[in-house]
């Protein structure tokens, strides 16, 4: 099956008529959808399929307990409204990876693995890269069972719902010591590669980031009669620090974000009496990060002192820079400019930009474990976490070719 049958395939699942962007959620009726897809795929390529005790899907060629395998892929789940090329086309890259190289008529000397991690985004329960993050034993099992959805229903219960077994879940240190190797391809979530005209890129590393709650608690209080001298509202501290963030950011070279905010009680005609904002900021160092959050915090401690209102800020995750293993990044520079000069008609032409990025990835959450690495393929808008997220199908298939190279270096003869 070619890339682009599987893409046309898989993009309806998890699309809303309204967005037009996806809500792929961890363990929903779209989540299953797009696991029964996965493993169809395996299926028709007789390749083994299982689901670890995280739930993460698997599909093998050669033997899973034969140790130091290479395994490839990504996600499948969205962000509210996300876009198509967020996760998906690493999986859909993987397996169209495996059928370039049956093509090529590719010898394997090391078993392979394909893989869709479960839960990366974390937009249901709030935490991101859950199935890497239980699998890697960077989440424990308490707190894989105390993670909450919106409407109240725990992880354990969402998972069973589906029919999966939540008193499996915990640290596969045996299954991790199986892997020699994971490339995770996946769409740049910004602009570089387009600025630079290339297809294909090396990732460098991710940098440290992390997610802040701010609580803004103040009095609520009728929205028509209350004095504005008498007010205690959460609101107006809330506001100034959107715009401290984005200063703070800005003289830092950095990234800062209030993307979600919760109001109470909610009312049009009332002053709220709790204002709750999450901060999402990242930056190329963790002098930088550690700058931007506290000037962020700072000034927000001195707007809600102006207004009478009350502050906690609460560190809700937070993930250290991620240098991706540099003998295997150096590796795969090495095949793929080796592949820029051949004359065989699978000239891709890519000159290996290596890049840092600021987007978390299961990648960057198994590399304390395992060599890790990733591809990226060229966005010409730059946009991602939206509808208007976007690659090209030519850019797409560069780095199928781009992957197949790799994955045949480091696991064929």
């Amino acid at each position: 099956m070619s890339f682009h049958q599987m893409w046309r395939d898989l993009r309806p699942i998890g699309r809303h008529p309204d967005s037009g962007g996806y809500r792929r959620y961890a363990w929903t009726a779209a989540d299953a959808d797009c696991r029964a897809w996965f493993q169809e795929q395996a299926e028709s390529r007789a390749l083994t399929y299982e689901v670890d005790r995280n739930g993460n899907q698997w599909a093998w060629l050669g033997d899973p307990a034969a140790g130091n395998a290479v395994v490839t892929g990504s996600h499948l789940d969205s962000v509210p409204d996300g876009g198509a090329f967020d996760g998906p086309l690493g999986v859909v890259s993987s397996f169209a990876a495996l059928d370039e190289l049956r093509r090529r008529g590719a010898r394997f000397t090391r078993p392979l693995a394909l893989v869709n991690f479960g839960d990366e985004e974390g937009a249901r329960f709030g935490l991101a890269c859950v199935g890497s993050r239980l699998t890697a034993g960077h989440l424990t099992v308490e707190q894989a069972h105390r993670l909450t959805d919106g409407d109240g229903i725990t992880l354990p219960r969402a998972m069973e719902a589906a029919g999966y077994d939540p008193d499996a879940i915990g640290p596969d240190p045996e299954r991790l010591g199986r892997i020699g190797a994971f490339v995770e391809l996946h769409v740049e979530q910004g602009r570089a590669l387009d600025l630079s005209g290339d297809r294909v890129g090396i990732a460098s590393a991710i940098w440290p980031h992390g997610r802040w709650r701010f609580d803004f608690r103040g009095e609520a209080n009728h929205a028509g009669t209350t004095r504005l001298v008498d007010r205690r509202d959460p609101m107006l501290p809330y506001a100034e620090t959107v715009l401290a963030a984005r200063r703070e950011a800005r003289l830092a070279g950095a990234v800062a974000t209030f993307g979600k905010i919760s109001v109470e009680p909610n009312g049009v005609n009332a002053i709220p009496s709790l204002v709750r904002g999450w901060l999402d900021s990242r930056a190329a160092d963790q002098r930088s990060l550690d700058q931007v959050v506290g000037g962020v915090e700072s000034a927000a401690r001195e707007y809600a002192t102006a207004h009478g209102v009350d502050l906690d800020v609460v560190r809700e995750s937070f993930t250290p820079v991620v240098e991706f293993d540099h003998a295997l990044r150096d590796e795969l520079a090495r095949l793929l400019g080796l592949e820029s000069g051949r004359e065989n008609g699978r000239d891709t032409g890519l000159k290996v930009p290596v890049l840092g990025t600021g987007a978390g990835h299961d990648a960057g959450i198994l590399s304390g474990s395992i060599p890790t690495a990733m591809l990226f393929v060229r966005n010409p808008t730059g946009v991602s976490h939206s509808p208007a997220e976007y690659a090209a199908e030519d850019d797409c298939v560069a780095g199928v070719l781009a992957l197949a190279d790799v994955l045949e270096g480091l696991a064929c003869t």
